[in-house]
């Protein structure tokens, strides 16, 4: 005979899920601003994939290129609005996934590893599975609490910035080194470099992510920082995969700095003593009143534990 306690037990855990999951009726416009980018990014990421699968290489490129820029804006945007939600969360690592381990693989394979055949299948699963691994991690240690200036370094090398730093091989062919090594050495090439880059994904290295750089800058630094800006944009339109080989290589040269900042900031944590123990004054002795001996004839009060 079947429990009669079970659907009603089951009915109910409904019931609190859905209170979960809908616990407002309205909903304020600015907790959907984000996932918008986050939409449109998901958008490009699939654009990217037909470009690739099309063998229009320069179309994907830009494709990843603006979703990786749409990811950076929606999480400050989330930010800025106090916007953050678990489905957020959840919905910028689905597309994450997509834009940056799928899109880049397909895009690899369809370039030049499709002629090694399974070889180069095997070489980009590795790359969108270590993309995988790298974000569920992430979403794993994203309610640690980490002092503040872990912030500022990721935990191997973010999804986004492996997507960009991955097609290096990309930009070298398109600025002429196919012809000068030949397109066999730079097809080797890449099948040892994207396995680096995918090992670089689910490593411990510390990384650079800007995130407390962002909040605040010195007054000083802020024409300098619009003319930085300008310049990149400039050559990025004029001279795209120049532009985008220096900005790569200037990325996987900030990695060894980025590593000794970080130990060099957990030394200091560790050697730093807490404030309370170097500042505050020793204790003094609590001083006790002597125990009279009772009076004769006198019981003594019993004793509260």
């Amino acid at each position: 005979m079947e429990d009669p306690v079970l659907p009603r037990l089951e009915k109910e855990h409904r019931r609190r899920r859905r209170q979960l999951i809908f616990r407002h009726r309205h909903i304020p416009l600015r907790m959907l601003v984000p996932n918008f980018f986050t939409l449109l990014g998901l958008c490009a990421g699939l654009t990217a994939i037909r470009m690739a699968i099309e063998g229009r290489f320069e179309l994907a490129i830009v494709a990843i290129a603006f979703a990786a820029l749409l990811d950076g804006v929606d999480g400050r945007a989330a930010r800025m609005l106090r916007a953050s939600s678990r489905f957020g969360a959840e919905l910028d690592s689905l597309a994450d996934f997509v834009n940056f381990g799928v899109a880049p693989a397909i895009l690899i394979f369809t370039w030049g590893l499709a002629d090694i055949r399974s070889l180069g299948w095997i070489v980009v699963m590795m790359f969108a599975l270590a993309s995988a691994l790298r974000l569920a991690r992430f979403n794993a240690a994203i309610d640690e609490e980490k002092p503040r200036w872990q912030a500022n370094y990721f935990t191997g090398m973010p999804a986004p910035a492996a997507a960009i730093v991955v097609l290096l091989p990309l930009y070298l062919e398109q600025i002429g080194a196919a012809t000068v090594v030949g397109k066999a050495p730079l097809i080797t090439f890449t099948v040892f470099y994207t396995v680096l880059i995918a090992g670089l994904m689910v490593s411990t290295i510390p990384t650079f992510s800007g995130k407390l750089l962002g909040e605040r800058i010195s007054r000083e630094w802020v024409l300098p920082l619009f003319v930085l800006v300008i310049a990149i944009v400039a050559l990025m339109v004029t001279y795209p995969y120049p532009t985008l080989t220096g900005i790569t290589l200037v990325y996987l040269a900030t990695i060894p700095y980025s590593v000794r900042r970080f130990l060099h900031h957990e030394t200091e944590g560790a050697t730093e003593l807490p404030k309370q123990v170097t500042g505050a004054p020793p204790a003094k002795p609590v001083e006790t009143a002597p125990v009279q001996p009772p009076l004769d004839g006198v019981e003594s009060p019993p004793t509260r534990h």
